[in-house]
């Protein structure tokens, strides 16, 4: 695919999705994105929103629509499945007990390992694979790069895990590897992606996933809050196919068209890594010279995002709007500082990794598990960025992040 813009027909479209600020039932809200639309409330025309008078009406629409996200999952599973609650996998305390006995042991074999929310899946793994006594043989990074995840997985079959834990970097060149490793009885759970011809319950356990849709939709919804609901925008997606990156970018595609006319996307651009950073700064720099009026850029996540704001940096564009998913150290700082960053959507990676290790242990004692589990989304702001790491990463925000906070 060229590294013109993504074509929409080429992108899944979840069943789920419906236009978004129609109803609002705000008394299911999550406790986590009811401090986030208190906040958006009480922050009415602040830093974060355009220069100007903003119209006091849009920003309780907007709000009302963040609300119609509440807690449920707007994503399908990579083959159409309906989402299943992350409190389907639980065992018993007996249910431990019988696994500590098995003695099992487990590989992680990551596509990509070097940005925080890896870092947190990998962490939660760790910690769940502990508490219920399976060893950890092997925990690898792929790097994006396909042949590698082969390798990796195969060498770590040499270890004859019991459970193996991975996201696939390519779903078409990856699955032969995967296959062998099921067919010499390897349990086999996947983080967002799923090889190409594999089926739930047969070839693998299940797949543990955020609503990558739903993120997307929020990432939207808080672009529009900023720049008042009109202006330019950029995205930088990334070219690959890769499910749940491109959800994240129908889901803000989707909304932006549905719900805010007077926002345009004058500009995408595509990016294949592994330098995900430095190729989202040369897109974004190519998007602020030919459209120097450019109010905002969407990136598909957070390291794409930095180049994002590298670019804004170097053409002194203090005052671009940046959008984008998870919640990275940098854009959190970003956010902290009230400073290009307005908001995002993120996952939680610890929790996914502890689903993922309790799914695993599941399987191992023969239990049926859904064929697909996804955790809700969370918007994050400049206003609960602080408590939102705690949600995401299960521990305190860093001194870091604290100490870069502006009232």
């Amino acid at each position: 695919m060229p590294t013109s813009a993504m074509p929409t027909s080429a992108m899944p479209a979840p069943t789920r999705h419906r236009r978004l600020g129609s109803v609002v039932r705000r008394a299911a809200l999550p406790v986590a994105l009811c401090v986030l639309l208190a906040s958006c409330s009480a922050a009415g025309t602040s830093a974060s929103a355009p220069e100007g008078e903003v119209d006091q009406a849009f920003l309780e629409q907007v709000d009302a629509s963040l609300a119609d996200v509440e807690s449920q999952v707007l994503s399908t599973g990579p083959n159409g499945e309906e989402p299943a609650s992350a409190d389907t996998a639980v065992l018993t305390d007996a249910q431990v007990e019988q696994v500590k006995a098995l003695g099992a042991t487990a590989a992680i074999a990551m596509h990509y390992a070097g940005d925080d929310w890896s870092t947190s899946q990998i962490k939660g793994l760790q910690d769940e694979f502990g508490r219920l006594g399976i060893e950890v043989v092997s925990s690898t990074d792929a790097d994006f790069d396909p042949a590698q995840q082969v390798s990796d997985i195969e060498n770590a079959m040499t270890r004859r895990p019991s459970v193996m834990v991975s996201l696939p970097t390519d779903p078409v060149a990856t699955a032969g590897a995967y296959r062998a490793a099921a067919q010499a009885g390897t349990k086999l759970v996947f983080m967002d992606n799923v090889p190409q011809g594999f089926v739930a319950g047969q070839d693998y356990v299940s797949t543990v996933s955020a609503d990558n849709y739903g993120n997307g939709v929020i990432s939207a919804h808080l672009m529009a809050r900023a720049l008042g609901g009109k202006g330019t925008i950029g995205l930088v997606f990334h070219e690959a196919d890769f499910f749940v990156t491109k959800q994240r970018y129908q889901g803000f595609k989707d909304t932006v068209a549905e719900d805010y006319p007077d926002i345009e996307v004058v500009a995408e651009q595509g990016i294949a890594g592994p330098d995900f950073a430095g190729d989202a700064q040369t897109a974004s720099a190519a998007m602020l010279s030919q459209n120097p009026d450019l109010d905002g850029i969407w990136a598909v996540w957070d390291v794409p995002a930095e180049g994002v704001l590298a670019a804004a940096r170097a053409a002194g564009r203090d005052d671009l709007k940046v959008a984008t998913q998870d919640l990275g150290l940098n854009v959190a700082i970003g956010l902290a500082q009230d400073r290009n960053v307005v908001g995002l959507g993120a996952q939680r990676p610890y929790e996914q990794g502890v689903t993922e290790a309790r799914l695993a242990a599941l399987s191992l004692l023969g239990e049926q598990v859904p064929p697909y589990v996804a955790l809700p989304s969370l918007g994050v702001t400049h206003d609960n960025v602080l408590d939102a790491w705690k949600t995401v990463y299960s521990e305190d925000a860093p001194a870091e992040l604290r100490d870069s906070f502006v009232q």
